[in-house]
């Protein structure tokens, strides 16, 4: 069996090291056959599959230091062909990539926002006085180092080795157990899985309204490993509630909760059961 998976890329990312983790765990386990394909944003790689041009998506969607990538939330609320299908975490460092000869010598460095924002102290200890550029990820500023011997790009050490460029500083992450969850998105309905995805928005602002909704699990012990909200995007005040809880969709208590939180809501949208893997980095 074979299939296409897509990422943001270009070669060098982190998502392409979680692509490249998911593939081989296919591989082995699975003895499925994954070719990759690299887009320029992480939306665009999820629209590969819901167009059928890839066959997965392999996408990060919470940062333990910067939190929920939104994208990837308001992604899965607009469309209805999206699914979660398993997660796996990745450890994240971030090195220094430049032709400059010391740090005294940079002016400008580039980087995708998240990566910036999760060396942020580093860098305003190091270089306050630089330019921050952000770009589509990682590794997109790089093809500007050769023209500009006084900027830097934040990517993975990994990225050095691929481009041959010097590693200036090794591991500028703000903290020392910074990770990354990515989740596997198919278009295809994920029924197996020990946690499950879903959001939901009210049907009004009301006091009380979201308690009602949350003590539908809580009175069924049915524990939330994460809530979060979104704005709808149409009035100021008005949210979606993103939730991972633990528990299959198949399971009686779950299957009842979600009939009852289906009455409370005004949208219910359920994005699949997932499995964590077991994958080593």
């Amino acid at each position: 069996m074979k299939l296409s998976l897509a990422y943001l890329g270009p070669t060098g990312t982190n998502s392409e090291t979680a692509a490249l983790a998911y593939s081989a765990w296919l591989s082995d386990s699975q003895r499925v056959t994954a070719t990759l394909n690299p887009h320029p944003s992480i939306a665009l790689a999820m629209q590969s599959v819901i167009k059928g041009e890839a066959d997965r998506a392999v996408v990060p969607i919470e940062n333990s230091i910067e939190g929920s990538v939104t994208v990837v939330l308001d992604t899965l609320w607009r469309s209805p062909k999206l699914q979660v299908h398993q997660e796996l975490t990745l450890p994240i460092c971030h090195g220094l990539l430049s032709y400059a000869n010391s740090l005294t010598e940079l002016k400008t460095v580039y980087s995708h926002p998240q990566a910036l924002a999760q060396c942020q102290q580093w860098l305003e200890n190091n270089l306050p006085q630089v330019q921050l550029v952000p770009t589509k990820s990682t590794t997109d500023g790089i093809q500007l180092l050769k023209d500009e011997p006084t900027a830097a790009v934040i990517s993975a050490p990994r990225a050095a080795k691929i481009y041959e460029i010097p590693l200036l500083e090794t591991d500028i992450k703000d903290s020392p157990d910074n990770c990354t969850r990515f989740w596997i998105v198919s278009g295809q309905i994920s029924d197996r899985g020990s946690h499950l995805a879903l959001a939901f928005s009210l049907p009004r602002n009301a006091p009380g309204a979201l308690v009602k909704a949350l003590e539908i699990f809580a009175c069924r012990n049915i524990n939330l490993s994460k809530i979060e909200s979104r704005p709808t995007k149409r009035s100021l005040g008005e949210y979606i509630f993103f939730i991972d809880l633990e528990g299959n969709s198949h399971d009686q208590q779950i299957r009842d909760a979600l009939a009852d939180l289906a009455a409370c809501t005004e949208v219910l949208k359920v994005f699949g059961n997932y499995n964590l893997l077991p994958i080593a980095v």
